[in-house]
């Protein structure tokens, strides 16, 4: 049998349509590969749109980075990652590759700074506490705005003390040394943590003050003015005065790691000066007190010469005046007379007249007049005792009794004054004198005269005539009351009748008085009468005193009375 070749035709155009129809189907199982094409492809082009610039930054060392893992931070926000840390060429720092996010290729200029946050101990204060569980990371400062693109950077060893988004002012402080100043070291105003300093610049070869560039944060950079003084404030202040002993610490942080402070000055003249500018100059002074006298602006030279010891007396000591402070010694030097072959000491001072007058009653014309009519009232310079505990002295003005006069000269400016012993140099100068006085009498001749006169004092007392006059003079003194015993005896009865004397005497003048009674009138015999009445009572009364004084003492009758 054979096939009719229709039949077959027909059958296969009847199957090609089916078989079409199957190779063309959509199973729905393709779409899990593609979603996750679309996906991978979304995720690309993040990564793609999202990748920031690669940058290196060169280290010190690589302490505390991990490729991979540290990241670059601001403010806690992560903006990149460390790619890669290798050494540089010369093996003397660590290069690290870091990836930015697109978002900080903004800040990545010439202006952004980096430093690695790690614990760290800075005088007092401890700072990267954090880093202790999470690791080290790497700060960025974008810095103020503007500046040229970069990807090459230079990391910072330290924090840095001030930055973009912290406003404020930076200063830069003139100090012959820098003492305990060191780097972070605080800023206070007030007993307030007001900034911080920056750090410090030797000077060309050394020689020179050294500056010192400190950061003040607003609002408190606005109570600079241009005659504002600063001062140190390291370590602790020890001093010894009349309220007894006194420890004065600004803070911790300042006991390790050094410190400065300013205050408003004194408006002696009622105005204010200007603020001070951005990046102004100023003095570092050693103490609050140093500081105090430099805002007094008249200032009066005077020299003194000592001869006696000045031992403890330094530049700056004190000048004072019963007790108060007038200025402070600003020099202090051995003068040598090679033609007289003496030596003395020539101390320097500056005395502040603000200190006792006002400003407005400040002559300059009339200091040396001044001082002049001072100087001869007694007015004397002398080194004085500052404090027993540290051995200091100080220069004392005082006024002497009945010194003698004295003219003020002059040295250039200054106005040389008289001065004198004082302190134990004066004590010891005065028992000088008086031990010479002593040693100038001839002690010797006035203890040989007194044995000679004693030696002849006992020849005479034991003489044979002395004794006679002694047995004398007894005899004598016994005659004289075996006399006054018989006067006593004599006069007996008449001191007995003396009483009764005196009453007829009282009698009598009675009488005499009642007959005048009787002859009244202005006669001569009645003017005679009475004035004979007065005598008669006067000694009466003369006798009454006799007998008296003859009751209480009979042998005046015979020694006197």
């Amino acid at each position: 049998m054979t096939d009719d070749p229709q039949d077959h035709s027909g059958d296969r155009a009847a199957s090609a349509p089916e078989a079409s129809a199957r190779r063309y189907r959509f199973s729905i199982i393709w779409l899990v590969p593609i979603v996750a094409v679309a996906i991978a492809g979304y995720l690309a082009w993040r990564g793609i749109m999202g990748r920031g610039p690669d940058i290196t930054i060169v280290f010190d060392t690589a302490d505390g980075l991990t490729s991979g893992q540290t990241q670059v931070k601001n403010k806690a926000v992560p903006l990149g990652t460390v790619q890669d840390v290798t050494l540089t060429p010369d093996m003397r720092h660590v290069e690290v590759r870091v990836r930015m996010s697109a978002k900080a290729a903004p800040m990545l200029t010439d202006h952004a700074r980096f430093w690695v946050v790690r614990p760290r101990l800075n005088g007092a204060s401890v700072t990267g506490l954090e880093t202790l569980m999470t690791g080290a990371y790497i700060a960025m400062d974008p810095g103020v705005a503007g500046g040229s693109s970069a990807s090459n950077f230079k990391g910072l060893e330290a924090p840095p003390g001030i930055r973009s988004d912290q406003p404020g002012n930076t200063y830069t402080l003139i100090s012959p040394s820098l003492g305990s100043i060191g780097q972070g070291a605080p800023v206070f105003f007030r007993d307030i943590d007001v900034g911080e300093v920056l750090g410090y610049t030797m000077p060309p070869g050394g020689v020179g003050p050294i500056l010192i560039q400190v950061f003040v944060r607003q609002p408190y950079d606005t109570y600079l003015r241009t005659d504002t003084r600063f001062w140190n404030v390291s370590g602790v202040q020890v001093g010894l005065g009349a309220g007894g002993l006194k420890v004065k610490l600004q803070s911790i942080q300042a006991l390790f790691s050094g410190g400065v402070a300013f205050g408003l000055p004194d408006k002696r003249e009622g105005v204010a000066a200007p603020p001070a500018p951005r990046n102004s100059v100023f003095r570092l002074y050693d103490s609050n007190e140093a500081a105090d006298n430099a805002g007094y602006r008249e200032r009066v030279s005077l020299v003194t010469y000592l001869t006696s010891s000045v031992s403890g007396l330094t530049a700056g000591a004190q000048v004072t005046m019963f007790g108060i402070q007038l200025g402070t010694v600003t020099s202090v030097k051995l003068v040598l007379d090679q033609k007289g072959g003496t030596a003395r000491v020539r101390v320097g001072m500056e005395i502040q007249p603000e200190r006792i007058l006002p400003l407005g009653e400040i002559r300059r014309g009339t200091m040396a007049a001044t001082t002049q009519a001072l100087v001869d009232n007694g007015l004397r310079a002398s080194v004085d005792s500052a404090s027993l505990l540290t051995g200091e002295s100080m220069i004392s003005l005082s006024f002497v009794k009945n010194a003698p006069p004295a003219v003020v000269g002059t040295e250039g400016l200054a106005l040389v004054i008289p001065s004198k012993a004082g302190g134990m140099s004066g004590i010891m100068d005065s028992l000088s004198t008086v031990a010479d006085k002593i040693a100038a009498m001839p002690l010797t001749q006035v203890g040989d005269n007194l044995n000679s006169l004693l030696a002849h004092s006992d020849a005479r007392i034991n003489s044979p005539e002395v004794r006679q006059a002694i047995v004398a003079l007894r005899d004598s003194l016994r005659s004289i009351q075996a006399l006054a015993g018989d006067a006593r005896t004599g006069m007996h009865p008449l001191l007995q009748r003396l009483p009764q004397m005196s009453q007829q005497l009282d009698g009598t003048l009675k009488n005499a008085n009642k007959l005048m009674a009787s002859y009244g009138g202005d006669t001569d015999f009645h003017r005679d009468l009475q004035q004979m009445l007065v005598q008669l009572n006067e000694a009466a009364r003369s006798l009454r005193f006799l007998t008296d004084f003859l009751n209480r003492h009979p042998s005046a009758l015979i020694t006197g009375r």
